[in-house]
């Protein structure tokens, strides 16, 4: 081989291992980056709010009953007697017209047997309902009470208790949402000052779901006028020294 050729091979050769060597500096350093740590601080901020229901969904349920089906005409227009009662004591004590539904009137027949199966008695009933919905929701609990003097005249009336409901959560969800946030920094605060750190942006964050539950209680949320609004936010903020 004469000296032309034995200097392109070696030219050749330093070029493949100034390669090679490049090629280690990049694969170490993104190892190096890889492992460097992250200091973060993952926190939970809490918000809660006072609020009132805006509606209020409220069953009434009346019953007549006979004694034979030979009577279910006179027991219609009886059925038909107690829901204009009703519906005059609703609308005189505050609920307008188109707050108060009248339901269907459901038909029953029961039996009677004795221990030989023969038919002692029966009974034809006559079930009807009323829905009122409202967004006066302080008026009903008073229009409740005014429905014991009906019972006292002999009406059959069921009187279940209202369902009152939060509707304008959207309303307040962005200053929640931004109270929530408030405290979770302030929590990392406190943690960044206990570990001589700053804390940084934000570099995650989860929203947990908006809770509404009746005042004073652990599950109901229908039961009570008064509500309490809770959502609590899951928060990782970048710490620097």
């Amino acid at each position: 081989m004469n000296n032309i050729g034995r200097i392109e091979v070696l030219l050749f050769a330093l070029l493949i291992a100034s390669g090679m060597a490049s090629g280690g500096y990049f694969v170490s350093q993104t190892l190096y980056n890889s492992t460097v740590a992250i200091n973060t601080a993952q926190v939970k901020g809490l918000a809660e709010r006072r609020v009132q229901a805006d509606i209020v969904y409220w069953k009434i349920r009346y019953t007549v009953t006979g004694k034979n089906r030979a009577e279910l005409a006179a027991l219609y227009q009886e059925s038909e007697a107690a829901q204009n009662t009703i519906i005059t004591l609703l609308n005189a004590n505050g609920l307008d017209i188109g707050e108060v539904k009248a339901g269907v009137v459901d038909y029953i027949r029961q039996e009677f047997r004795d221990e030989n199966q023969t038919l002692v008695e029966e009974k034809h009933l006559l079930v009807g309902s009323i829905d009122v919905e409202t967004s006066n929701v302080m008026l009903v609990s008073n229009v409740r009470s005014k429905l014991n003097r009906l019972i006292a005249q002999g009406l059959d009336i069921g009187n279940d208790p209202p369902a009152y409901h939060f509707t304008q959560l959207n309303r307040i969800k962005p200053d929640m949402l931004r109270e929530a946030t408030k405290n979770a920094r302030l929590a990392a605060n406190e943690f960044a000052a206990n570990a001589g750190v700053q804390v940084g942006g934000i570099r995650s964050a989860r929203q947990g779901g908006f809770v509404i539950r009746d005042v004073g209680e652990s599950y109901t949320d229908t039961a009570s006028i008064e509500k309490e609004v809770r959502v609590v936010t899951n928060i990782s903020f970048y710490l620097t020294d």
